[in-house]
């Protein structure tokens, strides 16, 4: 795989960058495969003007110019599949099958989702009494983009707010900036205008804290951890800026007693440790009834073992590395504090998987006998750990779902009424029910500290709307 040109993207022009570089590593092999530049507070102020001087055009621009650059924008993501799929697994490890069913995939099917939003009819203004309600863009949005996900959550952001009529600065992680940079020769080809989006490339305390503070920049739109929101969060108040989190999460499955349990529990293992467990979403609680807790944990731990760890271009490698060094040790200071709190190690452990010598890798790891305030089911751990809790009814299974600080996802495996009724109680953006599937259209966002906002679709879109209100 040859890498991208790298460096920023300031009104059209590739800028190398002066002094420093990052370099990217593949986790795999621990070795360096490109660099990007460490941007400055200098470049944010060359991009965030660019983007200021860009927007009063494009936002006249008329809709059906935004609709045509947007549906681009999928087009060029579906041609440019496979190539982007390598560069996923190369700079942040997801094996490559995952990599190209979802990490190069599903952003398609996502842009192509605000095309059929814009399409369909979307109520740009509407008569309420003596006012015209009008909506329009919110200006020049900075977009701040996490390692898990590298162009998914990019999309996300990206392509709404350019069809929303906004002007955009994106700041992927510098941990894996490569797709990224893809993407932006993407929107060129789509024919988005210079200026109208720009990448500075760095790191958060340098770039994403100027962003987050610039005054010319009207809304921040974060993904990362629930740490970082805050900081976020905190500098762009100094402006009053709007901003948009999607944050950490720590995901319940309750099992009802009357699921199928071997599907509930094989999906569920699914849906912890896809992506590596790297997912904000990952379902890393499974909550199952006290008389069907030894099955579960026979069957979870059977399901887990088929997790194959080793090197993600291998289409059969089902767990690929962690994204980086600091993340794998923070992975094992899990395990170890589950292991010290007393929870039952089933499968896996901190050790390294064997027969593997280097690369950032950890075994798949099952813990049972967890109690809900333990450190491992209370804190997002970001890895292939998955921890398996007992309950008596359901009431008290919704007891514990809830028992945390967030409230991304969740799922539900039961009949398909009581499970229903389960999900609505649960205090989350999104509940899957019985495996129910991604819906490209449907929103996506947290409660409690998994953030405030929402992605995809008509909701996505509308974050980054003003709505201005005219009497007559």
């Amino acid at each position: 795989m040859a890498a991208p040109a790298t460096g920023h993207v300031i009104a059209g022009t590739l800028v190398e960058g002066e002094g420093r570089r990052i370099d990217v590593l593949n986790p795999a092999t621990e070795e360096v495969i490109a660099s990007v530049p460490a941007g400055t507070p200098a470049d944010v102020d060359a991009a965030v003007a660019a983007a200021r001087s860009a927007f009063e055009q494009w936002a006249a621009t008329p809709l059906e110019r935004r609709i045509e650059v947007a549906r681009r924008i999928s087009e060029g993501i579906a041609q440019r599949r496979d190539e982007i799929a390598a560069t996923v697994t190369a700079e942040m490890g997801s094996p490559i099958k995952f990599a190209t069913q979802v990490h190069a995939s599903v952003p398609a099917a996502t842009s192509a989702g605000i095309v059929e939003v814009l399409e369909s009819g979307f109520p740009w203004s509407e008569e309420v009494g003596n006012s015209l309600v009008v909506r329009e863009p919110v200006g020049v949005v900075a977009a701040i983009t996490p390692w898990n996900y590298p162009l998914h959550q990019v999309v996300a952001k990206v392509v709404p707010a350019l069809a929303a009529g906004c002007t955009v600065v994106l700041k992927p992680s510098e941990i894996a900036p490569l797709t990224a940079q893809l993407f932006a020769s993407v929107l060129a080809e789509a024919g988005v205008p210079d200026g109208v989006f720009n990448l500075v490339h760095g790191t958060g305390p340098e770039v994403g804290e100027a962003l987050a503070a610039h005054p010319d920049v009207d809304m921040v739109s974060f993904t990362g951890s629930t740490r970082a929101g805050r900081r976020v969060s905190e500098v762009a108040s100094q402006t009053i800026k709007r901003v948009a989190l999607e944050l950490g999460g720590k995901s319940a499955n309750i099992i009802l007693d009357d699921a199928d349990l071997v599907k509930a529990v094989k999906l569920g293992v699914a849906g912890c440790f896809s992506n590596g467990g790297q997912s904000c979403n990952a379902l890393s609680r499974m909550l199952v009834p006290e008389s069907h807790y030894e099955q579960a944990l026979e069957l979870a731990a059977a399901a887990v073992a088929k997790y194959n760890v080793g090197d993600p271009t291998d289409e059969t490698t089902r767990i690929g590395p962690m994204v980086s060094a600091a993340q794998r040790d923070r992975v094992v200071g899990y395990i170890h504090k589950g292991i010290e709190e007393g929870a039952k190690l089933v499968v896996g452990g901190p050790e390294r998987p064997e027969g593997i010598e280097r690369g950032y890798f950890v075994q798949p790891t099952l813990f049972a006998d967890v109690e809900p305030e333990m450190t491992i089911a209370q804190e997002e751990i970001f890895g292939p750990v998955l921890s398996v809790l007992p309950y008596s009814d359901e009431d008290e299974a919704v007891r514990i779902a809830n028992a945390t600080n967030y409230g991304l996802a969740g799922a539900v495996f039961g009949s398909d009424e009581r499970a229903l009724a389960v999900a609505k109680r649960m205090r989350t953006g999104q509940v899957d029910v019985n495996g129910g599937r991604f819906n490209p259209k449907a929103p996506f966002g947290g409660y409690k500290q998994s953030g405030n906002g929402r992605e995809f679709g008509r909701y996505g879109l509308e974050e980054f709307l003003e709505i201005k209100s005219i009497q007559r």
